[in-house]
């Protein structure tokens, strides 16, 4: 089944790396479609998960996180809204 969640959120830090923020997402994380841009004071996540919570509350350790929208996909494909 497809992963649910469509998470997309910013983490605003000091001394963030894309590389090891996306290699603890494949090593932690099950999920598709990531998506790690930015550079040491801001990364934008995009990820499609069934646990967007774990997301959150691992991203919260980096830095602060804002913007943050997590989509029920399901919903969306059957045009509904929320």
């Amino acid at each position: 089944m497809e992963d649910k969640y469509d998470t997309q959120l910013l983490i605003e830090g000091k001394n963030l790396n894309e590389d090891a923020i996306r290699d603890y997402f494949n090593a932690n994380f099950k999920g598709d479609c990531l998506l790690v841009v930015g550079d040491e004071e801001l990364i934008k996540i995009h990820f499609h998960t069934d646990k967007p919570w774990e997301v959150l509350e691992y991203c919260s350790t980096l830095g602060e996180i804002f913007d943050i929208v997590v989509e029920d996909m399901d919903r969306q494909s059957r045009g509904l809204q929320g």
